[in-house]
């Protein structure tokens, strides 16, 4: 796969796919929204939550504005089903990144066109057109090959830098990058590195604890993870549905459930106390899923205890999920790990079998 360094950017249109797939507050706003011009910035109609994603972005933004390069975002937010949902344009998006570039940022009423093909032939070195929100059509997660092709049409270059949505096989994803020169970001370049190399060459104990539900998702990475590490430590939730569908893992000796719980939507103190002896000992630790039900804070009391003791562990400490990173951040803790990953579901495809769609693409 070739990166940045290895492309010639000056005076091109770079089309980069970020991950700008942020948690929005349900505040709205009464003005009303218009879009008949690319340089009508309407006010958003609701809040981010979390930008964090947005922050991580911005190094390879930055990267490419020095070399010259005419900026073309795109994104999707939210399920809107194929259907333009004006609460989820990304308004909110180009406000934020404004604020973190200090740049002018436009945002085009649409992904795809004409009128915005013509504009990115007309952009100027350095300049930043934002793309309407890409599930506004369905032909961004159904991979529709017209869809992929006429959104090649924004750019000279492609760069996929949203590791968070690279395992699903959307157009942005798997479709355009079949069409232009494509490459990775330096977000996306560092996701895979440091997650290779926590599979490849962990230092042990190699410790895991997994929150969330859906046991589904997560049963092939525990099982990668009993194998090479030490210890996988699961919450309730995870708990209560491997015992109800029998589910069968390859090495339970190394599983540790909880003994204990708050009304089944937080782990208890006994359970506490367990999770910590571990982390203890552990030298890499990887967390994916709150281990409570976070929004409510009585049942968010396991996943701050468990938080805290992973940053006290003098462990190489590794979190994701979208749920997890927001948790962290509303108790500021982000800046405490070693990395904080952009991706949930693509963070527990990558490490059980070090393969994502939008990756496998490029090679």
């Amino acid at each position: 796969m070739r990166s940045l360094p290895d492309f010639n950017l000056s005076s091109q249109r770079v089309l980069v796919r970020c991950d700008f797939n942020v948690p929005l507050s349900e505040q709205r706003e009464t003005a009303k929204r218009t879009s008949s011009s690319f340089l009508s910035s309407p006010p958003p109609a609701r809040q981010i939550l979390d930008d964090f994603r947005i922050k991580k972005s911005i190094p390879t933004l930055q990267y490419l504005i020095g070399k010259g390069a005419k900026l073309v975002l795109m994104s999707h937010l939210g399920r809107p089903a194929g259907k333009v949902v004006e609460e989820l344009s990304l308004a909110p998006i180009q406000n934020k990144l404004m604020e973190y570039l200090d740049l002018s940022i436009v945002k085009a009423p649409d992904c795809l066109g004409l009128e915005i093909e013509k504009w990115t032939k007309s952009m100027r070195e350095g300049e930043i057109l934002l793309l309407e929100n890409l599930r506004f059509h369905k032909g961004e997660e159904e991979n529709d090959k017209k869809f992929a092709k006429e959104l090649a049409k924004m750019g000279d270059i492609y760069i996929n830098d949203a590791f968070g949505a690279s395992h699903r096989e959307s157009a942005s994803i798997v479709g355009v990058p079949r069409y232009l020169p494509s490459g990775i970001g330096f977000l996306l370049e560092k996701e895979i590195k440091v997650l290779t190399n926590l599979i490849k060459n962990p230092q042990k104990p190699l410790v895991a604890i997994m929150g969330g539900k859906k046991v589904k998702t997560r049963v092939k990475l525990i099982n990668k993870i009993s194998e090479i590490g030490d210890w996988v430590l699961i919450g309730n939730l995870l708990k209560k549905e491997i015992e109800e569908k029998n589910i069968q893992l390859k090495y339970p000796e190394k599983i540790i459930k909880p003994v204990d719980d708050i009304e089944g939507k937080d782990i208890g103190p006994q359970t506490i106390d367990l999770f910590k002896e571990k982390i203890k000992l552990a030298k890499s630790i990887i967390w994916n899923g709150p281990l409570g039900i976070t929004e409510e804070e009585k049942f968010s009391n396991g996943s701050n205890a468990i938080a805290q003791a992973i940053i006290q562990s003098k462990a190489f400490s590794v979190v994701g999920g979208g749920e997890t990173v927001e948790f962290i951040s509303k108790i500021k803790l982000t800046d405490k790990f070693n990395h904080v990953s952009t991706g949930g579901g693509a963070m527990i495809d990558f490490l059980a079998d070090e393969k994502l769609a939008g990756l496998e693409v490029l090679k």
